[in-house]
């Protein structure tokens, strides 16, 4: 075997062993303990309470009764007037009994018209000035809302429970959950209104826009909107807050590819905030926050250990064609002078 042969073969080895004996950054085993909240209609201290407004706002149908005539008739609940037990009792006010939140006047069935005028609570009605929800900013949340598009657009018609249904609403951007889950239930939000145009018509006299075609520049566009959330490309980036409220008008969004793709990534600071936030690098990637939810994202993954790894062969081989040719011109001199 030739002596430049050797040497490449000896330094292909010795990456190897290098890249092998990497040693990832040390995890904290220590984790901060949570509280487990067992939810479901069996621990709630409401649910046999409820069951007087989910016999009729739990079906799908209801039974009208007329108490001066007897008559009965069956009628289909209408979609937004229905309450699925279990999104109710696994959502983030599950403990709640429905008189908390809507007036007394509604335990008389038929309901009084005027019941439906009464301004609904919102959410600084309970989460605002409490020490208990600090963390979660609220106040901060309600200001962002207030500057983004949905609320300007609507003359502040639009709410907290347009996007937020409170019988179904649950959290998990900040519990770290299945990433797909969290992209899935997060752009559904946006497609109960943008892709309905009846429920979008409460909110806006335009002609609402067809997702699809709105987005056709957009390349490989199933995977991207199966992979990030259409908040993430149409909201500013607040680093106080885990989400972002600010909606920008359309001709504001993300349009460019450097935006995601790179090593200083907007995800970091959108999809995954809660991730960067909680885990460590892992593996020896750039943004490993990405890679820890079995995501890669071209241009804002790449492996240090591979760089580094990389670097050596090519210095290791370079270094190898220098001497292999140092020794051919002293061959060469050599055999020249004999």
């Amino acid at each position: 075997m030739k002596t430049g042969t050797k040497f490449l073969l000896f330094t292909f080895l010795l990456s190897a062993v290098l890249l092998t004996a990497w040693k990832t950054p040390f995890q904290d085993d220590k984790q901060e303990q949570t509280v487990i909240i067992r939810k479901g209609a069996e621990n709630s201290s409401y649910s046999e309470a409820n069951e007087s407004c989910l016999i009729c706002h739990g079906e799908q149908t209801y039974l009208l009764a007329d108490t001066v005539s007897g008559m009965t008739r069956k009628r289909h609940m209408a979609k937004d007037y229905f309450i699925n037990r279990d999104n109710f009792y696994n959502s983030v006010h599950w403990s709640f009994s429905c008189l908390d939140c809507h007036s007394e006047g509604f335990n008389t069935f038929p309901h009084a018209l005027e019941l439906r005028f009464d301004a609904p609570w919102a959410c600084l009605d309970c989460h605002g000035g409490d020490e208990t929800y600090a963390k979660y900013r609220f106040e901060d949340i309600d200001t962002e809302h207030m500057k983004g598009v949905h609320y300007t657009a609507t003359n502040g018609e639009f709410s907290c429970w347009n996007c937020h249904d409170p019988h179904s609403y649950q959290v998990l951007a900040r519990e770290g959950g299945d990433m797909t889950e969290l992209v899935r239930n997060s752009n559904n939000m946006c497609l109960t209104c943008h892709g309905d145009p009846l429920k979008f018509g409460l909110v806006s006299d335009k002609e609402p826009t067809v997702v699809i075609e709105t987005h056709s520049w957009l390349p490989n566009q199933r995977l991207h909107l199966n992979s990030v959330r259409c908040i993430d490309c149409h909201t500013t980036i607040n680093d106080s807050l885990l989400i972002s409220h600010d909606l920008m008008p359309a001709d504001k969004a993300v349009k460019g590819c450097v935006e995601c793709h790179s090593s200083n990534s907007i995800l970091l600071g959108t999809l995954y905030k809660h991730q960067v936030k909680e885990t460590r690098s892992e593996y020896g990637f750039i943004n490993a926050a990405i890679i820890n939810n079995q995501s890669y994202v071209v241009g804002a993954n790449r492996s240090k250990l591979m760089n580094l790894g990389s670097l050596l062969i090519f210095g290791l081989t370079l270094g190898a064609v220098i001497v292999h040719s140092l020794f051919r011109m002293m061959n060469k001199k050599k055999s020249h002078h004999e």
